[in-house]
């Protein structure tokens, strides 16, 4: 993929601390065109973001898309549920996974690409307290190694 394919919008480094990221998968997103644009200015989180099932239908919940400045009465609520453009098949799939224990769905990050947005959504396991101590501790033993290579390579 190239750089002009795909722009960043946002993204949730929280649910890589936070959770064990088992699958990925590319949905679209349905939105008003104040919410694109808004999109294309960068106004957007998905810290507090998460998905559920309803009916076969995937929306996500808790992402916040800013109002558009010049928008004015064409502007939504910025916390409104939005849809998941999905396959059926990759629906069913996340449901049988969303009913096994400890299993749920967060927004990874949000982005356009060939100029429609998307959002990287991950079928995601809980992590326990150590597993994120662990986490920590290799975080810090690689950025150690990495001083130590920058010293020594002076």
């Amino acid at each position: 993929m190239s750089a002009e394919a795909m722009k960043l919008v946002a993204n949730n480094k929280k649910a890589y601390h936070d959770f064990f990221i088992e699958e990925k998968y590319e949905a679209g997103i349905a939105l008003h065109g104040t919410e694109v644009k808004s999109l294309r200015l960068g106004k957007c989180s998905i810290k507090e973001g998460f998905v559920r099932i309803e009916n076969g239908e995937a929306f996500v919940y808790g992402m916040n898309i800013s109002p558009y400045e010049k928008g004015n009465i064409f502007n939504k609520d910025p916390l409104r549920p939005r849809k998941l453009l999905l396959h059926k098949p990759e629906i069913r799939k996340l449901d049988g996974k969303l009913s096994e224990q400890g299993y749920t769905i967060v927004p990874l990050q949000v982005y356009f690409k060939d100029g429609r947005a998307k959002l990287e959504i991950g079928l995601a396991k809980g992590k326990k307290l150590y597993d994120k101590r662990q986490d920590i501790a290799k975080k810090d033993q690689r950025r150690e190694h990495e001083r130590e290579f920058k010293i020594k390579n002076l």
